[in-house]
């Protein structure tokens, strides 16, 4: 059995890797500069799905190179042909989620960067292990190609594994305002006039922080962390009712919250909003579901 805590004092080992910094950040300069924001980069990013395109392609891949260790296991002499097939529409397939992968992992920074370095390293030494297996199996020498196969499944768990603590440890690819929730009663949050003069500010509401906008003489209230990376969007710039992310060039619909341009897949949450006696109020619109609502006890 793997024990779980040399994996995390593995991985902690590898966010604090600073070495890994200035490679790593070579590599993002030149994705973001040939993948700028636009039309490509949302379609990598999976803007108009509304979630992450990346963990639905990676399917794929692993599914077609497991496919192929089963028959090499358990297949027989007629099954060879099929797994050598498997193989390379496996190395096929992962390139979309290659180049998904490296859109999404462009987005990071700090500690998250430099496990998304080590978890792309371990996925290209897999696809080069299986393109291997793939050429040794069409030659002829099976067994070559059943290492390299094996070689390949051993680098893919390594990638799996950091792809999965990225996901579910480090929240990358997780919208970062699912843990975000207002009261359902409507709350004061600020006096009318804190938007005199300017076209939003930002308000904190217990903890969670509240993007105020004035549009068309009303206002109108959305959260202030982006979707996408957590970037305050009161550091964005206002244009033509939308609200553009200031870290990745996101833009939402101030009115409706929805993603005008990615690479945020998800929507930005938005809050009613009114005016009374001078005071803006707020409260969250819908119904608050479980993760978000339940209580945390203080200890005594």
């Amino acid at each position: 059995m793997v024990d779980v805590n040399v994996l995390e004092r593995g991985v902690r080992l590898v966010e604090h890797a600073e070495t890994l910094d200035r490679p790593a950040g070579a590599v993002v300069t030149a994705i973001n500069k040939w993948l700028p924001a636009g039309r490509i980069k949302d379609a990598l990013s999976g803007t108009d799905l509304g979630h992450p395109l990346h963990p639905l392609l990676v399917t794929v891949p692993i599914g077609a190179w497991v496919s192929a260790g089963f028959l090499d296991a358990l297949g027989g002499t007629g099954a060879r042909p099929a797994a050598t097939k498997l193989v390379g529409l496996g190395a096929l397939a992962a390139v979309p989620a290659t180049l998904t992968g490296a859109s999404d992992w462009a987005d990071t920074l700090g500690a998250e960067r430099r496990v998304g370095a080590v978890h792309a390293a371990s996925n290209y030494a897999a696809i080069a292990a299986y393109v291997a297996s793939w050429a040794a199996r069409r030659r002829g020498r099976r067994g070559v190609g059943i290492g390299l196969s094996a070689v390949g499944a051993g680098l893919l768990g390594v990638s799996g594994w950091l792809g999965g603590h990225l996901s579910y440890a480090a929240g990358v690819g997780v919208d970062t305002t699912a843990f975000s929730t207002l009261p359902s009663d409507w709350t004061d949050v600020a006096p009318e006039t804190v938007l005199t003069g300017k076209e939003m500010a930002a308000v904190l509401v217990g903890t969670v922080s509240v993007l105020l906008v004035k549009q068309s003489g009303t206002v109108v209230a959305l959260s202030n962390r982006c979707t996408h990376r957590g970037a305050p969007l009161h550091d964005g710039a206002l244009d033509d009712g939308c609200i553009e992310c200031p870290w990745h060039g996101s833009r939402f619909g101030v009115a409706d919250g929805r993603v005008v341009r990615g690479p945020a897949t998800r929507p930005q949450q938005v809050y009613e909003a009114r005016v009374r006696d001078g005071r803006i109020q707020v409260r969250q619109p819908d119904e608050q579901r479980t993760l978000r609502t339940n209580p945390v006890a203080s200890g005594n």
